[in-house]
């Protein structure tokens, strides 16, 4: 098998163009009854890679996905690192007019779209101002063989991966707009390689390890954190279209699984269903949580059964992996999310920019060949974002003495009550506790006499019945005064980003129109988001 001369040095395409030769007959990918193996794998990448050249594609251009988890869409990531183009996988969930938004931005050459999609991207296409290409994902499957996933090598894979460059962008990842519109993360093929030689570092796969994958791949963990570190190790990685608790904990048994990443919610969600007490997990040698902090409550569910839970913190613009919390420090460290990853420097800052050394607090920056590129034709925003090759990430963050940190939230989120700093995160670390809750978030509204105080927002478990001057008790048990919310709304379910986090725009929006009624009670159609 041929192996193309690539000049980048950290490009994730040469990791599977060396598991090709070395096991060509290994499982790459797993999907539902299909099985693809990285000879198969290798072999439609290149062929695939000829095929967008052929379609006119030159170096530069962008290739964007609006689709479920597919083999497909892998092929498309390696064939567009060696065609020195960059794949943009976008939210199938988002609305036509966000779609058009994101399109706008990026002007991708090529949109390629599941059947399920391709009316909204039609219609998206037509709303925007740009005119790429519309691609059905069938029919790109057929283009790359006649017998789909698996056809021959192409001819011309040496001419198509001559030049690869390791600065040049492989994906545009959309931010889930936590600060507003959603922008363009721009991460290189050496900001790819850095963050998995990171990530095997702390938390390592090989070659007998079975990944399962639930994670949408228009999220940057949908690569980044396990998928290609483990096509780079030889691992098989068993794809899932879309999250369902009950198939998660059949394929856990049947295939049996031994890792997985997910958010806090996918626990949850396993947790309870139905049959997870009597699932069998015992193949499971850890999993792996992120997006946002794992509930004490949920981790303890896991740690019961045996399943080593690795934590930590990133975001979209560090590729993501920033922070990691082993599963042998979870007990004695609860809420931290860890120390840094190998080849990450982390520094906190305080409001004026200075470094805030030893224990303390402050706005958590990051340097390394992880931090992204910059947003996709947004200058201002990239040098609102970046400080002297340091990342400014947007959170406040807590170090100890042992150089353990804990987010505290976001800077935008910290509120002043009576000339006192309140971090929502540890108010809402507070209500997690609470044994009826599933998930809180805390905001800080306008107050005549203190200046602000918290208002929280709570998610009960399936069947509990909260109410809120229990829940303001349960608060002042383990909080300073000034810490305690004033206010509680209880939702059946918090809205929620993309990541998985927790959308606090949206609950802003409902807090404002609960004052202009002159009350902060839930109303009916607050209760379903």
């Amino acid at each position: 098998m041929g192996l193309p001369s690539m000049t980048a040095r950290h490009t994730p395409a040469r990791w599977l163009a060396d598991r090709a030769r070395s096991d060509p007959a290994g499982s790459a990918i797993e999907v539902r009854s299909e099985r693809i193996t990285y000879g198969e794998l290798w072999r439609s990448v290149g062929t695939l890679a000829a095929h967008l050249v052929g379609r006119g594609l030159s170096p530069g251009d962008r290739v964007a996905t609006v689709m479920e988890n597919d083999p497909v869409q892998v092929a498309l990531l390696f064939a567009c690192a060696l065609g020195r183009l960059a794949l943009v996988p976008l939210n199938r969930r988002l609305a036509v007019p966000e779609l058009g938004g994101q399109l706008d931005v990026v002007a991708p050459s090529l949109v390629v779209a599941s059947d399920a999609h391709l009316d909204d991207v039609a219609s998206a296409v037509r709303a925007s101002g740009v005119a790429p290409a519309v691609c059905p994902l069938d029919d790109l499957r057929a283009a790359t063989s006649a017998g789909g996933i698996g056809g021959p090598e192409a001819d011309g894979l040496d001419m198509v991966a001559a030049g690869v460059r390791d600065e040049d962008p492989l994906l545009v990842v959309f931010t889930s707009g936590t600060t507003g519109q959603s922008k363009g993360a721009v991460l290189s093929h050496a900001n790819c390689f850095w963050t998995n030689l990171s990530l095997d570092g702390a938390v390592p796969l090989s070659a007998d390890d079975v990944v399962l994958q639930v994670l949408p791949q228009h999220h940057v963990g949908g690569w980044n954190v396990q998928p290609l570190q483990a096509w780079w190790k030889g691992a098989a990685v068993v794809l899932e279209p879309a999250f369902d608790p009950g198939r998660v904990l059949t394929l856990i048994e049947r295939r049996r699984v031994t890792t997985m990443m997910g958010v806090p919610t996918t626990y949850l969600m396993l947790a309870e269903d139905p049959g997870f007490a009597r699932a069998d997990l015992s193949s499971l040698r850890r999993v792996v949580v992120g997006g946002a902090a794992m509930p004490p409550d949920l981790l303890e569910v896991w740690m019961r059964r045996g399943v080593a839970v690795v934590q930590g913190y990133g975001l979209t613009e560090a590729s993501p992996n920033v922070l990691c919390l082993a599963a042998r420090d979870a007990v004695a460290h609860p809420g931290s999310v860890g120390r840094p990853y190998g080849y990450v420097d982390v520094a906190l800052r305080d409001p004026a920019g200075r470094q805030v050394d030893g224990e303390g607090v402050g706005e958590l920056w990051v340097s390394g060949p992880n931090v992204f590129a910059g947003y996709w034709q947004d200058a201002p925003a990239t040098a609102a974002t970046m400080s002297g090759g340091w990342l400014k990430t947007g959170d406040l963050a807590e170090r100890d003495e042992q150089g353990f940190f804990r987010v505290c939230g976001r800077v935008k989120d910290l509120f002043v009550s009576g000339g006192e700093n309140v971090y929502p995160a540890e108010v809402e670390a507070a209500l997690r506790q609470h044994p009826e809750i599933s998930d809180a978030a805390v905001i800080g509204v306008a107050d005549r006499r203190w200046g602000e105080v918290g208002m929280a927002f709570v998610q009960p478990k399936r069947g509990a019945t909260l109410a809120e001057q229990e829940l303001i008790a349960h608060c002042r048990q383990r909080l300073a005064g000034f810490k305690v919310p004033r206010q509680v709304v209880v939702l059946e379910e918090l809205p929620q980003l993309p990541s998985g986090k927790v959308d606090k725009r949206r609950l802003a929006v409902v807090a404002s129109a609960r004052r202009a009624e002159g009350g902060y009670r839930v109303g009916a159609e607050e209760k379903a988001w």
